[in-house]
């Protein structure tokens, strides 16, 4: 099993915020992807849409305010199905640092190298919402490359 791990430090965000825009619909629809729909609460499934290539569902394990939030990949592509998600938060000064984790790929192939950038851009877009209110979520997000 391989992962992909990514760090950011939101500036002047407290980690309450941070945890915010990770555990609310409207939060994560700031900076992942309009379409996003679900229920946010522990044991809840949430819904990302990416038109026109399709999605995830990712169910919630864990949210402890302000620290960790865990997601389990349960509908997607087959790459992904059975992943975790997980996001901890610690505050450093004037920064909110973000540890991320996409874990537990059966292999690292071309897809989770795509997926990798991808993260990469989408955490952007969360340092963006939280120091600017403007985040670039999927449409507005930034596009690497076709993938199908």
């Amino acid at each position: 099993m391989v992962d992909i791990r990514h760090r950011i430090g939101v500036k002047d965000a407290t980690a309450e915020q941070v945890y915010a825009a990770l555990t609310t619909v409207p939060g994560l629809a700031g900076w992942w992807t309009d379409d996003t729909t679900g229920d946010a609460d522990v044991g809840g499934v949430l819904a990302f849409r990416f038109p026109p290539v399709g999605g995830f569902d990712m169910k919630v394990l864990e949210a402890q305010p302000a620290h960790r939030v865990s997601w389990r990949v349960v509908d997607g592509p087959p790459e992904w199905v059975g992943t975790t998600v997980d996001w901890e938060l610690r505050q450093d000064g004037d920064y909110t640092i973000v540890l991320f984790t996409h874990r537990d790929w059966k292999e690292p192939g071309e897809f989770m190298h795509h997926c990798s950038t991808k993260w990469g851009t989408f955490l952007l877009s969360l340092k963006s919402l939280m120091e600017t209110g403007a985040g670039a979520p999927a449409p507005r997000d930034v596009e690497i490359s076709d993938w199908h």
